[in-house]
């Protein structure tokens, strides 16, 4: 098998320090491919990048409806957050919205992303719960949609709780690929996850951005998902995260979400296209400059990329002085990359 090309370079000084390889999928939503780097059609997991195709079943279900939620909370459906003091007030008052407080998150509990928030914690003599945990909006939605559906809240996350069915089920169709036979395997945060190749995520959340092919109930939480993100980008991630900027900066020209392991995905509803990319190593560095690589050559983007931050594609490298000492960059496969074909 042919080695996945360098999306991504480090340099520090004079020279490359480090690389990163990768593939990348842009693809309609009628699953035509308008631009390929690397294999992408080699399988992966796309960790919490999928969080907003999963987010769908709370709203398509009725349970969203039935609980009387917000943007806010769908966009924390949504989110891999830092655990900062919002996010976490928000998971705790959605759980008591259902009757539920802490011990009915399955996620378990991790400190907060950021060292203010981790040191704020120890001067108030606490230890950080499942709401920290930056997957706990999403187990808020997978409870909200077990509680609605008249479904045991107890092991929720478990492959065959009907609320997982449901939801693998859901991505299947939007990817158009059975996931029954796939791979599977268990995320960070103890659900299940199935391996789709590159190109069907693309399509999947082109599918997402347009609604085309989608029945008219999908269609519309698909949007009720998108518009959330929009509105709410603080609650996706949080302070300073790649996400929450870039959806920013995109001032509803697109959304994206990152995953574990190197994975982003976004869903740019103008162009009518998805968009997939995993780095092969893992580095969550590389798929951040990817990302803002690929969406800066899309033809509708591009001027808005242009007054955009530099750092949604070029990260400073500093040293422990805070002096710049090099950067994270796209490599050449992502620099000559061109996309065209739209129509």
């Amino acid at each position: 098998m042919n080695a996945n090309p360098v999306l991504v370079e480090v340099t520090r000084g004079e020279m490359v320090e480090s690389r990163h390889r990768g593939a990348v999928a842009l693809a309609h939503s009628n699953g035509q491919t308008i631009s390929g780097i690397g294999d992408v059609t080699r399988l992966i997991y796309p960790r919490s990048a999928l969080k907003p195709l999963q987010a769908l079943h709370l709203i398509e279900s009725g349970a969203a409806a039935a609980y009387q939620l917000g943007e806010r909370e769908i966009a924390l459906a949504c989110a891999s957050h830092n655990g900062e003091e919002p996010h976490v007030a928000a998971v705790v008052q959605w759980l008591k919205r259902l009757g539920l407080d802490e011990s009915a998150l399955e996620c378990g509990a991790h400190p907060p992303r950021r060292s203010f928030d981790r040191e704020a914690l120890l001067s108030q003599g606490k230890k950080p719960g499942p709401a920290h945990n930056n997957c706990s909006g999403k187990h808020c939605g997978f409870l909200t949609a077990a509680l609605h559906g008249e479904h045991p809240p107890q092991a929720y996350i478990a492959r065959e709780h009907p609320v997982q069915q449901a939801v693998m089920t859901l991505i299947g169709e939007l990817a158009g690929i059975s996931l029954q036979e796939a791979p599977h395997g268990i995320d960070g945060c103890g659900i299940p996850v199935a391996g789709i190749p590159l190109d069907h995520l693309a399509m999947a959340f082109a599918r997402f951005a347009t609604g085309d092919g989608l029945s008219g109930g999908r269609a519309s939480a698909a949007r009720q998902v998108y518009d959330a993100m929009v509105n709410e980008p603080f609650m996706v991630a949080g302070t300073k995260r790649w996400c929450t900027n870039a959806i920013e900066a995109g001032r509803g020209a697109f959304i994206v979400k990152t995953g574990a392991e190197g994975v982003y995905c976004a869903a740019i509803p103008e162009a009518g296209i998805g968009v997939a990319l995993k780095i092969d190593d893992g580095a969550h560095r590389a798929s951040e400059s990817a990302m803002g690589a690929v969406l800066s050559k899309i033809p509708g983007l591009r001027a808005l990329f242009a007054d955009s931050p530099a750092e949604l594609i070029r990260v400073p490298v500093k040293n422990v002085a805070g002096k710049t000492v090099g950067e994270i960059a796209p490599g050449s496969a992502l620099q000559e990359l061109t996309i065209t074909n739209l129509g």
